[in-house]
């Protein structure tokens, strides 16, 4: 008998395509994919799945009620797991609307949707399902450089609109559980890497940039610390999340791998030494520090041990492990590159980095 299906949220992203393909790689259930196709939303990313019956997917927006409805009613999910986000701080910082409507609103009319789905089901099936609802370490705000790390239980501090957003999509899942009884899970995730990622983010920008010659940004002073986590560690911790965690429950998600900004831009630099070599030049010459990001938080560490002691789950790859096989999944897939890199994304380089100045 084939399990259920799940219906996934924002599955053409980077962290929801990757977990589509995790999935469908390891279990029996077929997954709907609903994604809107935003600028960081690619079909390409899934073109291994193109004619595997076990991935159906469909282009709109977690905000339309009645697609939701009807998708949910038609294929009868026994969990949805929530991507659709829009996810990058200096985006928020140039249009904040744009993350308001996807992350909170957005999320809200999931929310309600799935709550009446939930209603009209019955028995093992409505005991067996699961809102899974992916979010970010973003939500707890910033960290001195002595303080713990944070915690299920830290209170939440966002500094940005774009973590505003994600804390108040937090806030209604936890409502939507306490109040209306659905069976929410919560994930709050470290700055993921890995294949895949649109490259407007630090580890992909820099990679791109570098192998075409171009300055490599770096904010302020290049001291801000992330905690950062290999992607497929994430869609296995989401896996073991769905599948063993407790209703109501927050499980921080995190790499263990504190890296200040400016040592992850020189890890890459020096891979690409190594695997993508030009004669007299190393691509750290091409360090370029800028005027910091308005608002940037200091330091991100995210304490695992709750998922570690109560579900079992570690990651499985350091970061040197994990940044060299990403450097060199952009090495080998730059057709894929090439694909996404469109005028709209230069104009956005532009925008962000070349006017900013430097630091």
């Amino acid at each position: 008998m084939i399990e259920k299906t799940i219906l996934v949220t924002g599955g053409a992203g980077f962290i929801g395509s990757n977990f589509v393909l995790n999935w469908i790689g390891r279990e029996d259930s077929p997954i709907v994919n609903l994604d809107k196709l935003t600028y960081a939303g690619n079909l390409g990313n899934l073109s291994d799945l193109k004619n595997d019956p076990r991935h159906i997917f469909v282009k709109g927006d977690i905000g339309d009620r009645a697609l939701v409805r009807e998708l949910l009613n038609r294929h009868r999910p026994r969990a949805v797991v929530n991507f659709a986000a829009e996810s990058h701080v200096d985006r928020s910082i140039h249009g904040p609307e744009d993350f308001i409507q996807t992350n909170v609103n957005g999320t809200f009319h999931l929310l309600q949707e799935t709550r009446a789905y939930l209603e009209a089901l019955e028995g093992n099936e409505k005991s067996a399902f699961r809102f899974l609802h992916i979010s970010t370490d973003e939500v707890y705000g910033s960290l001195g450089p002595d303080d713990a790390p944070f915690t299920e239980s830290s209170p939440y501090a966002p500094n940005s609109p774009y973590s505003a957003s994600k804390a108040a999509a937090d806030h209604l899942v936890r409502a939507f559980h306490h109040t209306y009884g659905l069976p929410t899970l919560t994930s709050n995730c470290s700055n993921n890497y890995g294949p895949y990622q649109f490259p407007e983010k630090l580890v992909p920008l820099m990679i791109l940039n570098a192998l075409n010659r171009k300055p490599l940004p770096v904010y302020g002073d290049g001291l801000n610390v992330r905690d950062w986590l290999y992607v497929q560690d994430h869609c296995d911790a989401l896996r073991t999340v769905l599948a063993s965690g407790y209703p109501g429950e927050v499980y921080n998600i995190g790499g263990g791998n504190e890296r200040k900004n400016i040592d992850v831009v020189r890890t890459i630099c020096s891979l690409l030494d190594e695997l993508r070599p030009v004669p007299r030049q190393e691509y750290a010459s091409l360090i370029t520090f800028i005027k910091d990001r308005p608002g940037h938080d200091r330091r991100y560490a995210i304490d695992a041990r709750k998922i570690g002691r109560e579900l079992r789950w570690k990651p499985t790859e350091n970061f040197e492990t994990g940044i060299r096989k990403t450097v060199q999944w952009y090495l080998d897939n730059m057709a894929w590159v090439k694909s996404i890199t469109s005028g709209e994304y230069q104009q956005w380089l532009e925008t962000n980095y070349v006017n900013r100045g430097t630091a």
